[in-house]
Order: structure tokens, then sequence, then C-alpha cells
């Protein structure tokens, strides 16, 4: 069979210049109404041209990250106003770092308000099919190498992905995935950070356990109050000072 495949493209300066800018903002390290360096001075700093960099500032105002205000130069916005569907791609792109703690806290958010209804959902639709996958996954947990960050991070992700998949609402497993970037650096940062605790390991694959059961017994407000519960435990070690 022939095969026609496009070259390897690699990032160009001006997209390296926007993910490193990117990263500043959504992270927080770049507060809102700060004002960046000039071009000049910032392209030194990023060691590349001020065209390449000009390029790329023109990009980030056009996502909303910044505005470009004659006389006083480049400022950080406030994305949550001024965002666009293009910043709302970059930011469930976002696998590296922390993220702004409002930001956390949002996302956290808009986890529980979808995962309490995909859970609900399945208790509701779910197949036996669906539960054998729901079942098989939960083993794998069992049998895990708890040391395995990037194992754990996948088994988890696969886990939530497979209870949207048994609402029923084929729109939940695709939001699932497009925000599984995101979601992949939140539950990485958890897992890194108690991967060595057993016992915190263990009360989450305890909830996935009961998750399963009330899914199994068709208990649609059991298995939502059980992901609540676990979202929330979640949660709060995540956001837990360290």
């Amino acid at each position: 069979m022939d095969l026609i495949l496009e070259p390897v493209q690699v990032n160009s300066l001006k997209e390296a210049c926007i993910q490193k800018l990117e990263r500043l903002i959504l992270s927080g390290d770049l507060k809102v109404g700060t004002r960046l360096p000039p071009e000049r001075q910032l392209a030194a700093m990023l060691d590349v041209s001020r065209p390449v960099l000009h390029q790329a500032i023109v990009e980030l105002e056009a996502r909303g990250l910044v505005r470009i205000v004659p006389r006083r130069g480049v400022i950080v916005n406030d994305f949550r106003t001024n965002g666009s569907l293009a910043l709302l791609t970059s930011l469930l792109s976002y696998h590296e770092g922390d993220l702004d703690p409002a930001l956390k806290q949002s996302m956290i958010d808009v986890r529980l308000l979808i995962e309490r209804e995909t859970a609900r959902l399945a208790a509701l639709h779910r197949t036996d099919e669906q539960l054998q996958q729901l079942n098989q996954i939960v083993e794998q947990e069992q049998a895990s190498d708890r040391c395995n960050v990037r194992g754990l991070v996948e088994l988890d992700f696969s886990f939530h992905l497979h209870v949207a998949l048994a609402s029923g609402n084929a729109m939940y497993p695709l939001i699932m995935n497009s925000f599984k970037s995101v979601y992949t650096n939140l539950t990485g940062q958890f897992f890194t950070r108690y991967c060595q605790d057993a016992a915190t390991i263990d009360e989450v694959y305890g909830y996935h356990r009961r998750l399963v059961t009330a899914i199994v017994d068709r208990d649609e407000e059991a298995a939502a109050a059980v992901m609540v519960e676990m979202l929330n435990h979640g949660a709060q070690k995540l956001l837990a000072p360290h």
C-alpha cells in the first residue's frame, strides 16, 4: 500500500515563543496587568529576532492573552474576559508545569460538573461489555506499579473515560478526550505527589471500586455521589500545601 506522509514539522521559533509566554501567563508567573519588557529586550532574553517575537505577540493578542497598547507596550490581559476559542484550544493542550491557582480550581469545578453526570448516566445506560471494561481497569489498577506515575495517570484517565463512554452520551467522551492533556497534567501532579503514599492511592482505587458497584447496581444517585466524593477528595489532596 502506498502511503502519503507529510514531512515531520518542527516547531517554529514563533511557536516556541508563543508556548513559552503562554505558559508563563497560564501558570500565573506573569500576572494580569504585567507589562512585558520592551520587544528588543524580550527578544534578546528569548534569543530570537524582533520580527519573530512580534509575530508571536500578535498571535498572543489574537488569543486574548495580551494587548498591545501604543506607547505603553505589551500588557498581560485578563484572559477570562478576553480569551478566544484559540486560547481554549491552547488551554486544553496545556500539559507542562502548573496552572494559575484560580484556573486550576476552575478546571476542577468543570470536571466535577461533567463527571457527576457521566457517572449518573453510566448507572442508567451501561452495557455488560462496558462493565467488563471498567472491572478490567480496576483489576489493572490493583496490580499496577505504584511508582510508575505515567502508568497510574493513564489508568486513571482510562477509568474516567470509560465511565463517560458508559454514559451513552456521545459528547461526554469527546469532551474528556479534549481535556486529556490538562486532565493528565493535574492527575500527574497528584500521583507524583502521592505515589509513595499507599493509603492515598488505596483511597482512590476504593472510590473506583465503589463507583463500579453503583454502576453495576444501576444506582444513579449513588454513582453520582461517589464521583463527587472522589473528585473532591482528589482536589483537596491536590490543592493541599506541600
